[in-house]
């Protein structure tokens, strides 16, 4: 019994060390606004189009109350969504299931209660896309602080 349960545990952190390998996140010093005019300006200064803004805190804030929710998940919220033409090209042509991939999103967000404090997270490319994918994203989000 003692063996099983030994393994149960080991099986459950791994799983949870492994819960961030597919996500970069960091908490950063700062405003919203400046945290994400910062990725905008990442985004745009390397000639890249931004496809969308999801407000996803917009959204939650809005739907809570028809679907029996109660708690604030965010103050703030958006995930901006971008694209290379060139780099999405390259990715898609190494494996065409890299469209997965595509559109390159970065999240910012505030939490509840915690005051003077942004996080910027994005997905982390796996596979060889990730070695043309994740230096853009590691730079843009760098402008921001991370």
């Amino acid at each position: 019994m003692r063996h099983l349960t030994f393994l149960l545990c080991f099986a459950l952190a791994a799983t949870v060390a492994q819960a961030d390998e597919w996500m970069v996140k960091r908490k950063l010093a700062g405003n919203f606004v400046d945290t994400r005019d910062a990725i905008v300006m990442a985004i745009e200064n390397r000639g890249l189009v931004i496809n969308y803004t999801s407000h996803i805190a917009d959204m939650l804030n809005r739907t809570g109350a028809d679907i029996g929710a109660t708690r604030q998940i965010f103050e703030q919220a958006e995930i901006i969504e971008f694209c290379s033409a060139g780099l999405s090209r390259k990715m898609m042509e190494m494996d065409p299931h890299n469209i997965v991939f595509c559109p390159f999103a970065i999240s910012i967000y505030t939490l509840p209660g915690e005051k003077h404090t942004t996080w910027v997270s994005y997905r982390q490319p796996q596979g060889p896309a990730a070695k043309l994918v994740a230096p853009l994203l590691q730079a843009i989000a760098a402008e921001a602080g991370l």
